[in-house]
């Protein structure tokens, strides 16, 4: 009974809070671009951090609380999947995306969105990696890359910080992972679950 109560609140939310409608939206679109084309458009991008900032500002109690929640969780959205780009693991649009999503949602659940969007990306490497006859490939290179971390932390040293690609399986349109993760923890946490 008490997910049913909170399936039509979450309805209600979408019929009432334009800035969820939005956020999925602009998910959606981000999904089937990177599906597409392996691009995410900076229009979608930074036109979502625009809408989310000048809206969370607008609507919360006070001007101040909502600029700070929305710039906070663009913030963290940026500031943990940046390294994941200089890595070589991720493009600039997913980086961008999930900085968006951060404006949305606020430092808090961009936390969680990130880690859903962790899982989400994880069991899409494994459906590719099954699909393309490659799943020993993958773990092989998993493997490598924990010894390889754990091999410097044990020396000393400091990683290269560069993956090599001609390992790599093949790409991964990660919008459609960020995507998937961000619903999950919206209706994760609309439901009292997160």
């Amino acid at each position: 009974m008490r997910e049913f109560d909170a399936f039509l609140e979450l309805l209600a939310m979408l019929a009432t809070d334009f800035r969820m409608v939005g956020l999925l939206a602009l998910l959606v679109m981000a999904a089937v671009s990177d599906l597409r084309t392996y691009r995410i458009p900076n229009w979608l991008t930074f036109g979502g951090m625009v809408f989310a900032v000048i809206y969370g500002t607008f609507a919360a109690r006070t001007p101040l609380v909502g600029a700070t929640q929305a710039l906070g969780g663009l913030g963290t959205g940026l500031l943990i999947m940046l390294p994941f780009y200089a890595l070589g693991i991720m493009g600039a649009g997913d980086v961008k995306l999930m900085a968006m999503v951060g404006a949305f949602l606020g430092p808090y659940q961009t936390l969680l969105a990130i880690l859903f969007t962790c899982i989400a990306g994880g069991a899409a490497a494994l459906i590719v990696a099954m699909h393309r006859r490659r799943l020993g490939h993958m773990l092989a290179n998993v493997k490598d890359t924990v010894n390889g971390m754990a091999m410097s932390g044990i020396a000393g040293l400091r990683p290269n910080g560069t993956i090599d690609t001609r390992q790599s399986i093949g790409k991964l349109p990660y919008g459609i992972c960020i995507c998937v993760g961000t619903v999950a923890e919206v209706l994760a946490h609309q439901l009292g679950y997160v």
